[in-house]
């Protein structure tokens, strides 16, 4: 709950964003004219991640790169302190970047540079931070000398081998293996477990062998380090003579005897979890007993989330990937054979490392705007937010009355030049942290346009058509439109300026035509560009083909007539069923007509007329239907008997 003094924090901040105006932030075009005199502070945009292993036998690289203008220079902190690299011949930076290469060709040990990195990126407008960079360096480490002993185990006994690798950098991955190379057989009866160990619910004489070998492979090295193997010898009892005894309940003529389940791990009846959000939750429970128990699992007041759980391992292992805050809970996983069963109850707590809910980003803004950055991020515990200017933490810096903070939020007002800075976010519980730089940049540019000059545009009378007048300025410049440079700015009646100082007319006439001038202006001075605007007639075909039909070897004629404005040139080309036609010497076109000549029955079908101009286009079609000699006679009689 709020004290009564974060009441009066949010009441306060509640009342100066009621009375205080804010302008929106300032885009920048990524024109190039723009961009090439911007000044801008710097941003890192290609870095290592948090936690970098390295391999030991390459050179160690630690990514920084940044833009900016001017271009940053670039500086490192070691474990918090400056880090100079000019005293370290081992140690370069690339050209016009901060990345760091680190060589061993003329010796050195990779693990004498293990620690905390972090990139600094720095121009006249402020500082940029890379995320702190845990550098280690990647280890396989042997396994220790053991003498182990032969493990002795009463058949139908349990037993666990035990596997304990060495402490890898990562952890290396872990397998069971006899003298030969072959895998140990795993089913529901044996299998290996999630931290490597060998466990088995009941032993058989089967098992017993000389060569139980635990492996450890290590990914970055790509080496395989070997346990000394287990000798297994399995004590069986003398064989069962007793006729009347059921030969089901004994092993090999051996009474063997059964037992109720009862677990290997966990041990006891409740263990608890605890898993990070969006990582993986694994839960697992290897039960002894004879006959071989199975593994059921449930959670107490709920289903188990059906799409996001696997289970592993013969059921002895459940998986949640992607883990959320509902997946908390009880879990319980329970151990059943005919004998009996037993329950196991897995508390697990979902926590969090923090997470963005509102990033903060770039802000550019003129001189006497107003502006914020906010920074919100959540996670479990909930994380606590520091802000820093320029790499350095807020409270140690000169204050500003332009400046104001609340908690999350940063509020600007009345910005002046000179007060452009990077501001890092650096939102951190015990579970990790994000750091997020966003700069706030105070800008002032006098207007200027960004579009061609003297356009010239082509309109059909009636059409709706724009007048674009691309700009840009900080403070952003006020925009106005006149035609012919004379009278008042035009807006209102079929007259309209989009936002970003298009000019629209929604039905052009021929009154319309002229030169219009857009002009831009701000506090520092104004801008303008003309465009040229000309109103065309449409092009229209006034007399279309018609639908006919001719006889064989006579002539067929399509008409197309075009009027359109005389100032625009035009072409007019036909096709047949939408195909291109090829003209032949039996097909003949002019400015108004296509004429075919011995007509076949290959000139059947549909042909249209279309013409176009630079700016609109019309088109026609009709059918043409082939008639042979006979059939026209027959019609012609047919007609000449309706007639009569």
């Amino acid at each position: 709950m709020l004290g009564q003094g974060g009441h009066r924090v949010l009441a306060l901040m509640s009342l100066v964003l009621t009375l205080w105006h804010e302008a929106a932030p300032i885009e920048v075009p990524q024109d190039p004219k723009i961009l090439q005199d911007l000044k801008q502070p710097p941003t890192i945009v290609k870095q290592s991640v948090k936690d970098y292993i390295v391999d030991p036998r390459d050179n160690i690289i630690i990514e920084c790169e940044a833009k900016g203008n001017p271009v940053p220079t670039f500086s490192w902190r070691r474990n918090g302190k400056f880090f100079n690299i000019g005293k370290d011949p081992r140690v370069t930076m690339r050209k016009r970047s901060g990345t760091l290469e680190i060589g061993f060709r003329s010796g050195g040990r990779p693990e004498d540079y293990e620690g905390e990195y972090q990139c600094f990126a720095t121009n006249d407008l402020g500082v940029a931070l890379s995320n702190k960079i845990l550098l280690r360096v990647s280890k396989a480490p042997l396994w220790p000398k053991e003498v182990l002993e032969p493990v002795v185990v009463p058949e139908g006994n349990s037993l666990v081998l035990n596997c304990s690798p060495p402490p890898g950098l990562p952890p290396p991955f872990t397998f069971w293996m006899n003298s030969a190379m072959t895998p140990i057989p795993q089913d529901k009866r044996v299998s290996m477990g999630l931290n490597g160990d060998l466990y088995f619910s009941n032993v058989l004489t089967k098992d017993a062998h000389t060569d139980y070998s635990c492996n450890a492979r290590f990914l970055f090295t790509h080496t395989i380090q070997q346990k000394n193997p287990f000798t297994l010898k399995v004590l069986t009892k003398e064989p069962y003579n007793d006729t009347s005894y059921n030969a089901t309940d004994t092993y090999g003529g051996r009474k063997v005897a059964e037992s109720t389940p009862t677990f290997l791990s966990p041990s006891g009846s409740e263990s608890s979890k605890m898993v990070l959000r969006d990582e993986q939750l694994l839960l697992e429970c290897i039960a002894a007993g004879l006959p071989t128990p199975t593994i059921k699992w449930f959670k107490k007041g709920g289903d188990l989330p059906g799409r996001k759980v696997k289970f592993d391992n013969y059921n002895k292992t459940l998986k949640i990937i992607n883990v959320s805050e509902e997946d908390a809970g009880e879990y319980v996983c329970m151990a059943n054979n005919h004998l009996g069963s037993i329950r196991h109850s897995i508390f697990v707590q979902v926590k969090a490392a923090p997470y963005w809910l509102d990033k903060p980003s770039n802000v550019v803004l003129a001189p006497e705007e107003n502006g914020r950055l906010v920074c919100r991020a959540n996670g479990n515990p909930k994380p606590n937010i520091q802000w820093l200017i320029n790499g350095q933490p807020i409270e140690s810096t000169p204050h500003s009355t332009s400046r104001q903070m609340f908690g999350d939020t940063i509020i600007f007002r009345s910005v002046q030049m000179g007060s452009s800075a990077v501001y890092q976010c650096n939102a951190s519980n015990q579970h990790g942290y994000l750091l997020a730089n966003a700069f706030v940049s105070v800008l002032d540019m006098p207007p200027r346009m960004l579009g061609p000059k003297n356009q010239l545009i082509k309109v059909i009378e009636n059409n709706r058509t724009f007048l674009d007048c691309p700009f840009f300025g900080s403070p952003l410049p006020e925009l106005r439109w006149f035609k012919n440079g004379q009278g008042s700015g035009l807006d209102g009646g079929h007259y309209s300026i989009h936002i970003n100082g298009t000019l629209e007319i929604k039905r052009a006439k021929a009154e319309d035509e002229g030169t219009y001038t857009c002009v831009a202006n701000s506090m520092l001075g104004k801008a303008e560009n003309q465009v040229r605007l000309e109103v065309k007639e449409p092009t229209r075909i006034i007399r279309a083909p018609e639908r006919q039909s001719a006889v064989r070897g006579s002539v067929a004629r399509f008409e197309c007539k075009v009027k359109s404005d005389p100032s625009l040139p035009i072409t007019v080309a036909w096709t047949k069923d939408d195909k291109p036609l090829a003209l032949r010497w039996r097909l003949q076109k002019d400015e108004e007509s296509l004429t075919i000549s011995d007509v076949n029955e290959e000139d059947e079908g549909t042909y249209t007329c279309a013409v176009t101009s630079e700016i609109d286009q019309d088109s026609a079609s009709a059918r043409l239907t082939v008639l042979a000699l006979c059939l026209q006679k027959e019609i012609m009689h047919v007609l000449l008997f309706t007639k009569m």
